[in-house]
């Protein structure tokens, strides 16, 4: 009897048209790929690039069957390339998931597809998201303590990501010995602009100083929950900010991934096989 095929891992994204960001996502699955050659490791998407996330799973479940994926397992997991949840997990990934369970791919010999958790939370993020912090204290000189921090997510209208973010964000400033505000792209308040604003009004208000008499005025740093170079990335940079970490995913020519958030994606597909 042939060994069991391991679940399609199918690892889906938001989409950008943005040729950095579509080349830091094919990086992460080329990491995950490389840390788990076994692995069946295919790419979707939920907007702007093709293919569709429901296409994708509907083949990695036919195939995986095929292929002897069961045991009671399921055949494909789909692991959100999104640091929060919203509505494309909740929405365009459920639905996914959903229509190839309703649609006869789940045979008798096993075949169903799951979705994992997304991303975030996750403490190696928070690993990351400090190490950019470092990174950019590295090129740009020692941050001050009169220097805010404000963290820029991608935002939703979804209450749960807006929490997702502030728990990140918590642990983040416990890591980093100093308060971190968050803020968002879209769907919540503050948005970015305003959040650095205000951090700068703020800095301003209480040093007594724009800079004269040789003291430079306070900086306002953005450090980017954001996965990969892309849309909400070009709004953070032009949010106003002095400083903006690099996104999750590293810099924009990191020719591999983070090994870090490789263990994320891992992580996510492990806990779904395992549930």
């Amino acid at each position: 009897m042939g060994e069991t095929m391991s679940a399609v891992l199918v690892g889906t994204s938001h989409g950008t048209d943005d040729p950095a960001g579509q080349a830091a996502v094919r990086a992460l699955l080329d990491g995950v790929r490389a840390a788990r050659p076994e692995l069946d490791v295919r790419e979707a998407f939920v907007d702007v690039q093709q293919p569709e996330v429901g296409d994708v799973l509907a083949g990695a479940v036919r195939d995986a069957v095929a292929g002897g994926a069961s045991d009671g397992g399921p055949a494909a997991v789909v692991v959100p390339l999104l640091l929060s949840t919203g509505y494309h997990v909740r929405h365009d990934i459920a639905q996914a998931v959903a229509a190839v369970n309703a649609s006869g791919e789940d045979s008798a010999e096993g075949g169903t597809a799951v979705a994992a958790e997304p991303l975030g939370p996750h403490p190696l993020l928070v690993d990351i998201l400090a190490d950019r912090y470092a990174a950019a204290e590295a090129a740009h000189g020692p941050f001050r303590p009169d220097d805010t921090v404000v963290l820029a997510a991608a935002g939703s209208s979804v209450a749960a990501a807006a929490t997702a973010v502030e728990e990140v964000t918590s642990a983040l400033a416990q890591r980093l010995g100093r308060p971190v505000t968050p803020s968002y792209g879209a769907g919540a308040e503050p948005r970015v602009p305003a959040a650095v604003a205000a951090a700068r009004a703020a800095t301003l208000g209480a040093s007594g100083t724009s800079g004269a008499a040789g003291t430079a005025a306070p900086r306002v740093i953005v450090v980017s929950y954001l996965l990969a170079p892309g849309y909400f990335l070009d709004r953070v940079l032009e949010a106003g900010a002095d400083v903006v970490t690099d996104p999750v995913a590293g810099p924009t020519r990191a020719e591999k991934a983070d090994p870090r958030l490789v263990q994320v994606v891992l992580d996510r597909y492990d806990a779904a096989i395992a549930s």
